[in-house]
């Protein structure tokens, strides 16, 4: 007997000495009145104090958000390509491979997360029970009663990590406990299963699923006798059927038409944005409930590349694209469709041999070549710069901070070959940590300090653009910031004052003496529409994180990309799955050049009156 199948054994004989009604309720109880009320409460010496996140829950319940740091450092320990994947991507989650930290959200007005329900007679759980509605639960007692079906409704409980179904009735359960991924247990002893439903492989965390007593299929009971839960949940995960795909994305358009054709002399130009997901972070151990096939490169490049041809944008700005990547399928592949590029890798790679060069990720931009000249190119790496400002040199924060981090910037200055009308695209990817949102506010300062400067010299010489603020200027990129942040809040208000919150305290020279500011004039493509509910979509973060930005002096919306339908959110677990390749969604918009204004004549001198006039103070 495997050591698996005697943990499952013991197991089902404790589940089956619970029989009597509320059984584990009233052994907590008992056990609680037993400890002495003068006992000094043990705690952990070594405890860290969980800093404030940026607002990106990655329970994407809302509530506490769970550090990633705890994970790194642990995946750290084993080895070094995990920890490296794992540094670069806040929404991965952990397969069954290894149990994934979590910190339980808070949920206000709960003091207690476990339900035990068990051994009361139940015959019936309606779907409009009030059960579903207690979505705090973690911990979920139905045992030992007279149950014949589980309505789908318990997809709700999205937290639950302990749920007991055993000694009922059951013939089947329903497919949508394939969405409760953060079940670490999951009890069906002594039903009357024959089979598990295939969406059961999305519970990536779970470490027992109990089947003894069931007259199960010989094959899956085989598979936990032999090689235990995580092996059941890989097999099921990758022998589960696709679902049918969502309805196609549609644009939302902010002007008719009728208008866009009466208007004919405007010059317009479109531009997609995506976070692609790079090979090497693609991994079973941080996306567990993706089938393994659906991770591969090979299949996962076909639908990046359908997704992003499929719109026939101008402008294609891409994040996580490594060397190799970019050398041997990228640039090739959109050859093919009149797209040249240019890319650059985060600045690990100078430290790195050949081989490992290779897979180090960076951003790419491709540009229609038909139609667009590349005039200059420039890197940006935010911590290089940040060495160059005096100011923050004695900073003890900028060395301690931003300088373990090398993300970067790819900036491109375009020329249209027919109008000669100028753009800048700016595409960035901004740390993830929630626990250094200071960092991200610090490098979008300095994305947009360095990106003034280049605009200025890309005015010159005059007479088309008399500074570099009548150059339209696209930002876009992975900001890994919610609309709520502070980088949101200084791209689209210009100024963040020196004492905000998401510098955490944090001293950064004249960035926290005077705030920062800048002039660009930027607004958020989505800004008309609100912006997408999801661009980032895993188990434990659901949300808004990926923007693109334009000067409002020269440049207006005329449509963007919409989201994806939420019906079809509502029965995936996550990004990246057999429909998007990537845990991010691709976002785009198409713009209307406006222009630039004339400058207008001087103004004539004022009259010189006679001195007996009257003088006005």
């Amino acid at each position: 007997m495997t050591p698996h199948w005697q943990q499952q054994l013991l197991k089902c004989e404790m589940v089956r000495a619970a029989k009597s009604p509320h059984h584990r309720a009233r052994a907590s109880a008992m056990a609680a009145r037993t400890v002495q009320k003068s006992a000094i409460p043990i705690q952990n010496p070594n405890a860290i104090k969980l800093p404030e996140t940026n607002g990106v829950n990655k329970d994407g319940e809302g509530g506490v958000t769970t550090s990633p740091s705890t994970r790194s450092q642990a995946a750290s320990d084993s080895s070094p390509t995990i920890a490296s994947a794992l540094a670069d991507h806040p929404s991965s989650t952990v397969g069954p491979a290894a149990e994934m930290s979590r910190i339980a959200p808070v949920k206000p007005g709960n003091t207690w997360q476990s339900l035990d329900m068990g051994g009361v007679g139940i015959k019936n759980l309606p779907p409009s029970s009030g059960l579903f509605t207690f979505t705090f639960l973690t911990t979920l007692y139905l045992n030992s009663n007279h149950l014949s079906a589980i309505p789908p409704q318990i997809s709700k409980l999205r937290h639950l990590e302990l749920l007991d179904l055993s000694s009922n009735g059951l013939t089947s359960i329903p497919p949508e406990l394939g969405m409760l991924t953060f079940l670490k247990e999951l009890y069906l002893f002594d039903n009357q299963l024959q089979d598990l439903p295939r969406e059961l492989g999305t519970l990536h965390q779970l470490q027992t699923i109990g089947i003894e007593g069931n007259p199960l299929e010989a094959s899956l009971k085989q598979i936990v006798q032999k090689d235990g839960t995580p092996a059941l949940i890989s097999y099921l995960r990758d022998s589960c059927p696709v679902p049918p795909p969502p309805p196609e994305r549609v644009w939302k358009h902010f002007v008719s038409q009728t208008e866009r054709d009466g208007d004919t002399a405007a010059e317009s130009f479109s531009i997609l944005c995506y976070n692609v997901l790079c090979e090497r972070c693609a991994t079973e151990r941080l996306y567990g409930y993706t089938p393994s096939w659906a991770l591969q490169w090979e299949y996962r490049k076909e639908l990046i590349t359908s997704e992003l041809l499929s719109h026939g944008a101008d402008f294609l700005c891409l994040q996580e694209v490594d060397n190799a990547q970019f050398e041997e399928y990228f640039t090739k592949k959109f050859a093919e469709h009149d797209y040249e590029g240019v890319h650059w890798a985060k600045s690990r790679y100078k430290m790195m041999s050949e081989n490992e060069r290779r897979l180090v990720d960076g951003c790419a931009t491709f540009y229609k070549a038909s139609k667009y000249t590349l005039v200059e190119k420039h890197l940006i790496e935010f911590s290089t710069v940040a060495m160059q400002r005096p100011d923050f040199k004695k900073t003890d924060d900028m060395f301690n901070r931003v300088l373990g981090k090398d993300h970067i910037a790819v900036v491109t200055l375009l020329e249209n070959k027919e109008t000669g009308t100028r753009i800048i695209i700016a595409n960035a990817h901004i740390t993830w940590d929630p626990q250094f949102r200071d960092v991200k506010l610090v490098q979008v300062a300095l994305l947009i300090e360095e990106l003034e400067k280049i605009a200025q010299n890309f005015a010159k010489p005059p007479p088309v653009y008399t500074d570099g603020y009548k150059i339209p200027i696209i930002v876009c990129g992975d900001y890994n910031s919610v609309p709520e942040s502070g980088v949101y809040e200084f791209l689209s208000t210009g100024s963040i004052p020196p004492d905000h919150e998401d510098f955490m305290s944090h001293t950064y020279g004249k960035y926290t003496t005077e705030g920062i500011r800048h002039r660009l004039g930027l607004k958020s493509a989505y800004a008309g529409i609100g912006e997408l509910a999801v661009t980032n979509y895993v188990p434990t973060y659901k949300g808004g994180i990926d923007y693109i930005w334009y000067s409002t002096a020269n440049l207006s919306v005329n449509s963007v990309l919409g989201g994806v339908d939420q019906s079809y959110l509502d029965k995936v677990v996550g990004f990246p799955n057999a429909h998007f390749p990537s845990d991010h969604l691709c976002i785009g918009a198409d713009f209307r050049v406006r222009p630039p204004r004339e400058a207008q004549p001087a103004r004539p001198p004022p009259p010189v009156f006679p001195e007996s006039s009257r003088v006005h103070a």
